[in-house]
């Protein structure tokens, strides 16, 4: 039976619940507004593209979405351990819980709502803006609108990424040369083993494999330079396969192309790449090779297979070996 001074002491128990309640509310808040004023602006890939600025937008969503969970967390945890903890000579077992309804009811409904919501977030966000890392694989389900697409398709081989521009006659290089706000499609494959074409600031992800077109659609939205990189484990060079490009104005890009055309034409680079594809048997592409590397051509070396010119000036018809 409760005593008087155990009820009183009881009802002066100031409301714990409250308490933390506004202690989370205001760093929450604190923290989300931090997040997007000051840290959003920074966060990774960056805004060079439209896919990337979306990638950007969706980390700081869930950045907002973990911090107030995390600081609630904290902020009972240190609420717990400064008001709860036991005080010196107090020897007293606890008053005894057996539960709450109303903090299960409220723990399990916030808890559905949170899952659920980025359940729906995260669905909506991988299909509205082209899919993850703007990569549609061989049967694209979706394509932005318009016709001006610009068309360049990424070669993976072991170790180097060249690239091939169709709209312009064909030519192969081996830097990625973008046009500021014009949409891209990409089509990456490969001519060996399975690689990944990974372009961390454009935020553009896709699957290099043999025998298959893996398209993928972005915009490019900044000028500067960035790095392609091989995301996928294709040996022991797979760490030195990367190389650069750069996003520059619809008119200096038209200059580089029409100029590396001409290039590439007069120095019989062109006749001796074959005819533009969306994937490339690797048994045709040996004697490429061999042309690709013939002094008197002394062009660009395109994806022909055999990133060794050394092995096939010597005759030997095996794959590279690495030193």
């Amino acid at each position: 039976m409760s005593t008087p001074e155990s009820t009183g002491a009881r009802a002066a128990e100031p409301r714990h619940g409250l308490r933390i309640l506004v202690i989370w509310l205001v760093l929450a808040i604190i923290a989300d507004v931090l997040t997007w004023t000051v840290w959003y602006p920074h966060m990774p890939p960056g805004r060079m593209s439209d896919q990337a600025k979306g990638q950007q937008f969706d980390i700081a969503v869930m950045a907002m979405l973990c911090f107030p969970v995390l600081l609630f967390i904290w902020t009972y945890f240190a609420y717990a351990f400064l008001t709860w903890r036991r005080k010196p000579g107090d020897d007293e077992d606890a008053e005894p819980i057996y539960g709450s309804t109303k903090i299960q009811a409220t723990w399990i409904t916030t808890t559905a709502v949170i899952v659920l919501g980025l359940f729906v977030f995260g669905t909506v966000e991988l299909i509205v803006p082209a899919g993850a890392g703007a990569g549609e694989g061989p049967s694209p389900i979706w394509k932005p609108t318009g016709s001006n697409f610009l068309q360049v398709q990424a070669i993976g081989q072991q170790w180097a990424w060249t690239y091939r521009y169709p709209q312009f006659g064909g030519m192969e290089t081996t830097s990625l040369v973008l046009p500021e706000g014009r949409q891209v499609e990409i089509h990456v494959t490969s001519l060996d083993v399975i690689h990944s074409f990974w372009s961390y600031q454009l935020g553009v992800k896709a699957d290099a494999n043999p025998g298959v077109d893996n398209v993928a659609y972005f915009v490019p939205k900044q000028f500067g330079t960035f790095n392609v990189r091989c995301n996928e484990l294709c040996g022991i060079w797979h760490g030195a396969m990367f190389n650069y490009g750069a996003v520059v104005t619809p008119t200096a890009f038209q200059t580089w192309a029409t100029t590396t055309q001409a290039k590439e034409r007069r120095i019989g680079l062109l006749a001796a790449l074959p005819p533009y594809a969306l994937t490339y048997d690797p048994t045709v592409i040996k004697q490429l090779g061999k042309d690709l590397t013939n002094p008197n051509i002394n062009g660009i070396l395109g994806g022909n297979g055999y990133y060794y010119p050394s092995q096939l000036q010597s005759g030997d018809p095996g794959d590279p070996v690495s030193p």
